[in-house]
């Protein structure tokens, strides 16, 4: 498992509604989002690779929260399959209408309101601070 931005709680403080049941769950699938989103971005770290400064560490959690949010009212569970396909089933497996042909799938799909947490702490690539 890999390393994980925010609890539940600090989820329930950001939506203002009570963590879902697997909160641990999504919470370390919107990390895995944000930390696709830094790739290039430099901060200090301790040896597990956590942020130190208090304000990098603050803007990781609102934007793995934020993420959280994005991927709920979005509808999608954290495999991306909501934004490729129009119709998606499970038993017996059943996608169509493709929608992003000429997109590229490595991109993470990153909610506005993360974007703007990582932007306004200068995490992402291209911003100085």
């Amino acid at each position: 498992m890999g390393r994980v931005y925010a609890t539940p709680e600090q989820l329930t403080a950001w939506t203002g509604n009570p963590a879902p049941a697997d909160a641990e769950r999504q919470l370390s699938r919107a990390s895995e989002d944000v930390d696709d989103a830094l790739l290039t971005a430099c901060y200090r770290t301790n040896e597990q690779g956590m942020p130190t400064d208090p304000a990098i560490v603050q803007a990781l959690a609102d934007a793995t929260c934020a993420q959280v949010e994005y991927r709920e009212e979005s509808g999608d569970d954290g495999t991306g399959a909501v934004g490729r396909w129009g119709s998606v089933s499970l038993g017996p497996v059943s996608l169509g209408d493709r929608r992003d042909a000429t997109g590229d799938p490595t991109e993470v799909d990153l909610g506005p309101r993360a974007h703007r947490a990582l932007r306004r702490a200068g995490l992402l690539p291209g911003v100085i601070t």
